[in-house]
């Protein structure tokens, strides 16, 4: 499903290296049905949800995991999200995943951004902006 964005495509490339995709605050999501209850849970408590649709495989998405898990534990007033493209294939049709990894930026479940491929910097600007955007509830 999709193509894995990146920069260079190395045949050798760490492939056998475990990398924890859903650590932090990251929630994984495996069924429509809990990504549906995310989302409520996120409208009901004024939260952006961050989506990141990746794939095991793919080797961009292995790069930006641990950051990814990173900022869910630095910006702790968001939902950090993470959809296996191949798991729900289906559901990231419905989503139009061209490649991977593809972050959504979502707020009551419509697209704020969008962000296709593995770039930090990008992210965290992303990030920032949104962050910087949203009101802080202060009973976290």
């Amino acid at each position: 499903m999709g193509n894995c964005l990146a920069k260079n495509q190395d045949k050798d490339n760490d492939s056998d290296q475990h990398v924890e995709f859903a650590a932090g605050n990251v929630a994984l999501i495996t069924t429509k049905e809990s990504w549906d209850q995310k989302l409520e849970e996120a409208k009901k408590d004024g939260k952006i949800v961050i989506a990141n649709f990746s794939a095991v495989w793919c080797g961009p998405c292995k790069v930006i995991a641990p950051y990814y898990c990173e900022m869910s534990e630095k910006y702790t007033s968001m939902i950090f999200l993470l959809v296996d493209v191949d798991e729900l294939t289906d559901f990231s049709t419905s989503w139009d995943i061209k490649a991977t990894p593809t972050f959504f930026f979502l707020k009551d479940g419509q697209q704020l951004d969008k962000l296709v491929g593995a770039n930090k910097p990008e992210l965290e600007k992303k990030l920032v902006a949104i962050a910087d955007s949203v009101p802080q509830n202060n009973n976290q």
